[in-house]
Order: C-alpha cells, then sequence, then structure tokens
C-alpha cells in the first residue's frame, strides 16, 4: 500500500512537471508570435530558440522559428528550417511552399523549381505553377517558362500576370501568332487591360498589321494608359502608314518622357528626312 502511494505521488509530480513544461511552451510560442505580428522577429526567434533542442523535434516551434527567419529575410535559415519541416510531414504543402519561396530569393532557382515540383505532385496551385515559371525564367530557360506558365494558364485562365509574362516570351521569340493567342483570349472578357493589350499591339505592330494595332493603342490612350510604349508604338505605326504628323506628334511626346532610346531617336531622324511639307500638314 505504502509503495503504491509512492508510485501514484511520483505519476502527480512527473504530470505536474509535464503540464508546467507544456505551459511555457505555450507562453513562449504565444509570446514569439505576437512579437513577429509586430515584425520584432529578432526577439522572436531569440525567445524561440530557447525551446530547441537536438534530441526532441517540435514541429510547431520549428515552424514558427521556420516564419520568422523567412519574415526577417533571413533565408538560408529559413530554407534549412522549412527542408527539416518538410522532411518531417512530406504532405505539408506550406513548408514547400515556403521552402520554393525561400530558395528563390536565395537565387537557387534549381532547388527552387524542385520545391515547386513537389508541391505540384500534392496539389495543382496556379500561382505555384507560375512561380516554378520564372524560376526558369531567371535560369533564361524561356522554353520551359513558357511551358509552366500555359499550364498555369489552363487552371487559372483571367490571370494578367501570366499571361503578360508568356506574351513577352512570345515576343522574344519573335512568335506574334503565339502572343495573339494567348492575349486575346483574356482579352476578350478583359479588353482595356492596360499590361495585356499592350502586348497584343505590339505583336500586331511586328506583323505589320499596323490599322489594327493603331486601334489598340489608341484605345489605351482613350482609357489613360499615357506610357512611354503606347506612344512610341502608335509613332511607328502612323510612320508606317504615311501619317506622318500623328508619328511626329507621337514621338514627340514619347521623346519627353524618354529621350535616352536610340531607336527612338532614329526614328525621328528619320521621320524628318522622310517627311515634306506635304504630308506633315
Amino acid at each position: 500500500m505504502k509503495k503504491a502511494l509512492l508510485v501514484l505521488l511520483w505519476m502527480m509530480v512527473c504530470v505536474s512537471m509535464g503540464a508546467q513544461t507544456m505551459t511555457h511552451r505555450d507562453t513562449v510560442l504565444t509570446q514569439a508570435r505576437y512579437l513577429k505580428s509586430i515584425y520584432r522577429t529578432d526577439d522572436a526567434i531569440a525567445l524561440l530558440s530557447e525551446l530547441v533542442v537536438p534530441e526532441a523535434m517540435d514541429e510547431g516551434v520549428l515552424a514558427e522559428l521556420a516564419d520568422c527567419h523567412f519574415q526577417s529575410g533571413a533565408y538560408e535559415d529559413a530554407a534549412g528550417s522549412y527542408f527539416m519541416l518538410s522532411s518531417f510531414s512530406p504532405r505539408n504543402i506550406l513548408y514547400k511552399i515556403r521552402l520554393m519561396q525561400a530558395f528563390y530569393r536565395l537565387r537557387d532557382y534549381p532547388m527552387s523549381i524542385q520545391a515547386g515540383e513537389g508541391v505540384m505532385q500534392l496539389d495543382s496551385i496556379p500561382a505555384v505553377v507560375s512561380f516554378v515559371g520564372d524560376a526558369f525564367q531567371q535560369m533564361e530557360q524561356a522554353d520551359s517558362a513558357l511551358w509552366y506558365y500555359r499550364k498555369a494558364l489552363e487552371l487559372k485562365p483571367m490571370n494578367p500576370s501570366v499571361v503578360t509574362k508568356a506574351a513577352n516570351i512570345l515576343l522574344q521569340k519573335e512568335d506574334y501568332d503565339g502572343a495573339l493567342a494567348v492575349t486575346d483570349p483574356y482579352l476578350a472578357e478583359d479588353p482595356d487591360n492596360p499590361s495585356v493589350a499592350p502586348l497584343k499591339g505590339v505583336a500586331l505592330y511586328r506583323k505589320g498589321n499596323y490599322e489594327p494595332a493603331i486601334q489598340v493603342f489608341e484605345r489605351q490612350k482613350e482609357v489613360g494608359n499615357d506610357t512611354y510604349p503606347i506612344h512610341y508604338y502608335l509613332g511607328q505605326c502612323y510612320w508606317r502608314t504615311k501619317v506622318l504628323y500623328r508619328a511626329e506628334q507621337e514621338f514627340k511626346t514619347a521623346w519627353q518622357m524618354d529621350s535616352t532610346d536610340v531607336n527612338l531617336a532614329f526614328s525621328i531622324a528619320s521621320l524628318y528626312v522622310s517627311s515634306t511639307p506635304s504630308t506633315r500638314s
């Protein structure tokens, strides 16, 4: 009986000590989350580090620590922490996404791609697919980037950022029909989009379809897109359709915005050489 009582007392002490330990952990986590929320991440990291012990893996503590490292811009530490978390919990999508982002910030694009592809094995998230495309683009692998951008658009067609990225690659590849095929479906729903519509205008201009290109760029001016490319390409289109006085107006406006473009300077000089009083009036 006495022995049983001693065992019971010992168990009660152990439970009490364990509860105190868990209470301390939870208190530290709460304090650290608050410090993180007010961007005192260094203080949060210092608190959380006290809970990290080599012989035990506390996923909740390590996750908070990893997030603090990421928020503070310590991407190498964040990548290491998220790699451990992802290994411990391989089906946790958040850990893999953060790992992908951390490697991207470190400019370790192959590892970022690997992490992103790990996410895609679990879920088809359009933003992640596009992010992998961005990593390939950073590595100057345009064909691979374009493949992922197209995949992202299959998942989420109405994404102007991805449409813009895909169209720019196609314009660089001189695939103007491809650029139109990417921009037209989006513009059917949002015809005046200020990032997508000008790319359609550029594709039409480079195909030699100057009149339709003029319509695109003039519409952009009407809706308030008063930017250098709009005036530059309008000038080029009017020049090639022999409406030289309009070309001169657009080139002058573009010059006031950016007088460093050699192509614009050459175009203005060529315009004045080729123009006559009758054509400029």
